[in-house]
């Protein structure tokens, strides 16, 4: 994988805790900037772990679909890229309640780990390429802990009309990385 595949698959995963922190941030009554950085820790490590996690249990099933690798990822990213365009196209529904001062670990935790979940599948799909695990885990969860440090933030200033947009985007990508992979295995 190239790295600027890498880059771009970085950002893409990041893209679904973005929309989850500009919520986070729109719910809130004006997050500092700790807080936002703290939000961004926790998502940036899980998001970090999930993709190794899956790529593990990606290793264990590599040797029996070795011909198919590239067809496999290119499905994987193809099929969380639509879901994520599906879910930035839905209307989301009305929520009428009260803004708290602030979240609690294991609430941002659970945020976390449900926009993580994608980047499980990526890590499966992840272990039918040549790609560092450790360097490519390291990526997403930079890129996650940047884009929802900033997500916080902009969630204060732009609410959730961005959120979903950013969905669409990261699902586009999802779905360039896939073509990318199966490009440079077919050539």
């Amino acid at each position: 994988m190239s790295l600027l595949s890498l880059v771009f698959l970085a950002f893409a995963m990041s893209t679904d805790a973005f929309a989850a922190a500009v919520g986070k941030g729109a719910s809130l009554h004006k997050p500092r900037f700790l807080d936002a950085l703290r939000t961004g820790l926790i998502f940036g490590v899980i998001e970090a772990i999930t993709p190794v996690v899956g790529w593990f249990i990606g290793q264990a099933a590599a040797s029996f679909a070795e011909e198919w690798d590239h067809w496999i990822a290119f499905t994987l990213l193809l099929l969380l890229g639509v879901h994520m365009i599906y879910a930035g196209l839905r209307p989301e529904a009305e929520e009428a309640e009260e803004k708290p001062k602030s979240h609690s670990f294991w609430l941002l935790a659970a945020t976390a780990f449900a926009t993580s979940i994608d980047a499980l599948a990526v890590g499966v799909g992840l272990a039918f390429v040549d790609v560092n695990i450790w360097v490519a885990a390291l990526a997403i969860g930079l890129a996650t802990m940047t884009m929802v440090t900033i997500g916080v933030m902009l969630g204060r200033l732009i609410g959730t009309a961005i959120g979903q947009k950013a969905e669409i985007l990261g699902g586009l990508v999802l779905i360039g990385v896939g073509a990318a992979i199966l490009y440079e295995h077919t050539m």
